[in-house]
């Protein structure tokens, strides 16, 4: 049997790898038909099944894995990426709306059954009176991970600029499935099965503080989304005239930022596992709050956008960090060992109900109104999100 600290990292290694194909495979396709000249919600709407999938896959995701075990789902979201990866090496007279879309739609599958399998398998892990070390570990997986998806953005662009779309898109294809060989010679088969068998119905039978997380949760992630994933990289191609590579790499910069600030939230929080709670969620969302009003001030005021832009980065960046970090250590907290999946892959689906949202109102807001109107839609989703978890009790209530 492998050490839990072993385990820990082959679970952690294998989600890296996905997650920096997930971040190019994200940059490719953006750059790429906003290249082509489709509009903004045109662009929008190849990742609708993506996010729409990752909400489904999240639902029954986790019963799946009561069933075949956390390991199995996560080599299963590899090979779908792998899959989805592969539809896209056609020739681009080929490449449609409605064929990306079908593609992206394997892909969101693939990215929420390695995130729910991943995440799930740290509690399996940690003992439950362990709760400031399951705190750090869960701040440890998920900023390295979106320090890797950053670094992914930064690869598709550049790459994209270099070689082209079909040659990168085989670079990422060979780098998983080099992965996913690995894996299955290292990572444990059994961790994450359940003691009895769940019903489908299961995943939707939640406690209060689970339903209230994880729509604390959308909002949370609606509101990043609003403006970050459509709305910032064609705004500053569109209105500001960046190169793929600026692009790409101002918003890997913000991502490993980001990620390297969640890695650190449970120092920056001051706050050890067992006082984490809805007050705390309640403060950092205020203060995140305030980031895109002032940065749609600015805009609005006539300042030069692109300081606007990078300083408002920074400061968004740095407390979206805080907020994701403790709602993401919270719902491991909240989740029962014996369905750790199906908890977790509830929350999941909330939080790609909310990439969904923020993904449709990014692109019809920006081309209807513009970047201003995306960040103060972001502010009212934050509002929302601080609210509705300001009641959370602290894990061990």
């Amino acid at each position: 049997m492998i050490a839990p600290v072993k385990q820990y990292i082959c679970v952690t290694l294998s989600y890296w790898a996905f997650t920096l194909t997930d971040g190019a495979l994200r940059m490719l396709v953006l750059l790429f038909f906003h290249g082509l000249g489709y509009s903004p919600i045109e662009i929008a709407s190849l990742f609708l099944l993506y996010e729409f999938f990752g909400m489904i896959t999240n639902l029954y995701g986790g019963w799946l894995a009561t069933r075949i075990g956390l390991t199995r789902t996560l080599q299963i979201g590899l090979a779908v990426q792998i899959l989805s990866l592969i539809m896209l090496l056609k020739d681009a007279s080929a490449l449609t709306v409605a064929y990306v879309m079908l593609a992206q739609a394997l892909s969101g599958i693939a990215k929420d059954l390695s995130k729910m399998s991943a995440k799930s398998s740290i509690k399996a892990l940690v003992p439950d009176q362990a709760q400031s070390q399951l705190y750090r570990w869960i701040a440890l997986l998920t900023g390295s991970k979106n320090a890797l998806k950053g670094l992914g953005f930064f690869l598709g662009g550049a790459l994209l600029a270099w070689f082209g779309f079909q040659t990168t898109i085989v670079f990422l294809v060979a780098l998983l499935i080099m992965v996913l060989a690995i894996g299955f010679f290292i990572l444990e088969t059994n961790s994450g099965k359940a003691s009895y068998k769940p019903k489908l119905r299961d995943s939707l039978i939640k406690t209060d503080r689970i339903n209230r997380l994880s729509a604390a949760r959308m909002f949370l992630f609606g509101a990043r989304d609003i403006w970050f994933v459509v709305a910032l990289p064609v705004f500053l191609q569109s209105q500001l005239a960046w190169s793929y590579i600026e692009v790409g790499s101002l918003m890997a910069a913000w991502v490993i930022g980001y990620g390297a600030v969640q890695t650190v939230a449970p120092r920056i929080t001051s706050l050890n596992g067992a006082l984490a709670n809805g007050t705390a969620l309640f403060k950092w969302a205020s203060l995140l709050f305030i980031a895109p009003c002032l940065m749609a001030t600015g805009l609005y005021a006539g300042l030069n956008p692109s300081a606007v832009v990078i300083v408002g980065l920074v400061f968004f960046g740095l407390l979206f960090a805080v907020n994701s970090s403790l709602h993401s250590y919270l719902i491991v907290a909240y989740a029962k060992h014996d369905s750790i999946s199906l908890d977790v892959g509830f929350y999941y689906m909330a939080n790609a109900g909310g990439r969904l949202l923020g993904t449709i109102l990014s692109g019809l807001i920006y081309q209807q109104y513009g970047l201003t109107s995306c960040l103060l839609m972001s502010a009212l989703m934050i509002a929302a999100s601080g609210l509705i978890a300001r009641q959370l009790p602290v894990p061990a209530d």
